[in-house]
C-alpha cells in the first residue's frame, strides 16, 4: 500500500497541471480559445519537437529494446483488437452506436505521450525516458493508423493523407531515421530543442486540463464503460503478464506498465472533430480517462509489488 502512495505522489505535479489548466480555462480571460491556439502549438510543433529530440539523445539498439518493443506492440495490438470488436460483442453490441464507436474506439488504445515521458523520466531517469521515447516513436504510428482507419471508412478525408499530415507520426519517423543512420541534434541548437520540449509537457498537461468536458459522457454508456475498461483496468492486467512472457527487467516492466495504464491521447477529440465525428463525445471521454488515470497509474504499478 505503501508504494502506491508514493506512485500517487510521484503523478500529483502532473495531475496537478492539469487541474490548473482546467481551473485557468473556466475561471479567468484565458478561456477555451485560448487553448485552442496552445493545443495547436503543441501538436504541431512543441510535442513533435520533443519527440524528436528524445528518439534522438542515445544510439537505439533495437536488439537490446526488442522484447519491450514487442510487448508493446502486442499490448497495443490487444487493446486495438478489443476496442474494434465491441461492436459485435453480444448484448453489448445492440447497444452502441455504430459511428460514436467509430470515434470512440481510438480511447481504448491510444496514450497520453505527455504525461508517459514525464513519468518514465521521474520514476526511473534519462534511461526511462529514452525507453519510453522509443515505445513512442514505434507505437505512435501504429496507433494512429489504426485510429484513423475507421473514421475514414464514414468520412470524405482520405485515410493515407492523414496520416502523413499527422505531426506525431512525422517527428517519430524522423527521429527514428536519424537515430538509424547515426546522426545528432548540433550541440549549438541542443539547447533550443530541450527548452521546446521542456515546454511541451507542460503545456501539454495544461491544455489536456482546458480541454476537459463531461457533458457528453451520458450519450452512450454502455460504450463509455465498455472502452474506459479497456484502457484504464484491462490492459494494466495484460501488461503485467506480457511483462513476464517478454521476460523484461524492472525498468522495461515499468515503462510498458505506465503505457497500460496511461489517460488517452489528449488529441484524440481534435482528430474525431477534424474528421466529422462527434468531437464533444470523445473530449468527454478523454476528460473521464484523464481522472482515471489518478486510480489506474497507481494501481498498475502496484500489481509489481
Amino acid at each position: 500500500m505503501l508504494h502506491a502512495v508514493n506512485y500517487a505522489q510521484l503523478l500529483l505535479p502532473d495531475f496537478s497541471l492539469i487541474l490548473l489548466g482546467y481551473l485557468i480555462c473556466r475561471y479567468t480571460l484565458l478561456n477555451r480559445s485560448v487553448w485552442q491556439s496552445v493545443e495547436l502549438l503543441v501538436y504541431y510543433l512543441l510535442f513533435p519537437t520533443l519527440l524528436f529530440q528524445s528518439i534522438l539523445k542515445s544510439p537505439i539498439h533495437i536488439q537490446e529494446a526488442s522484447s519491450l518493443i514487442g510487448a508493446a506492440v502486442t499490448l497495443g495490438a490487444l487493446a486495438i483488437a478489443m476496442s474494434y470488436c465491441l461492436p459485435w460483442v453480444p448484448v453489448l453490441g445492440k447497444h452502441l452506436d455504430r459511428r460514436d464507436h467509430a470515434a470512440a474506439a481510438q480511447i481504448g488504445f491510444r496514450f497520453n505521450s505527455y504525461i508517459m515521458l514525464a513519468l518514465s523520466e521521474r520514476i526511473i531517469g534519462a534511461q526511462g525516458q529514452l525507453m519510453m521515447a522509443v515505445v513512442i516513436g514505434i507505437c505512435v504510428p501504429l496507433f494512429n493508423i489504426a485510429a484513423v482507419w475507421p473514421m475514414s471508412r464514414g468520412s470524405h478525408r482520405g485515410f493515407v493523407g492523414e496520416l502523413v499530415r499527422n505531426p506525431l507520426i512525422v517527428a517519430t519517423i524522423a527521429g527514428l531515421a536519424c537515430n538509424f543512420m547515426g546522426l545528432s541534434i548540433p550541440k549549438l541548437v541542443e539547447p533550443i530543442f530541450t527548452r521546446i520540449g521542456s515546454a511541451s509537457l507542460a503545456l501539454g498537461l495544461m491544455a489536456a486540463g482546458a480541454g476537459l468536458q463531461l457533458g457528453e459522457l451520458q450519450r452512450n454508456k454502455a460504450l463509455t464503460v465498455s472502452i474506459l475498461s479497456i484502457r484504464h483496468l484491462i490492459q494494466p492486467i495484460i501488461a503485467f503478464f506480457l511483462a513476464r512472457a517478454f521476460r523484461l527487467d524492472q525498468a522495461q516492466t515499468i515503462v510498458l506498465i505506465l503505457l497500460s495504464a496511461s489517460p488517452t491521447a489528449p488529441s484524440a477529440f481534435v482528430l474525431a472533430a477534424r474528421m466529422g465525428y462527434n468531437g464533444p463525445y470523445v473530449a468527454g471521454l478523454v476528460t473521464l480517462s484523464t481522472m482515471l488515470g489518478v486510480l489506474s497509474l497507481p494501481f498498475a504499478l502496484s500489481l509489481l509489488q
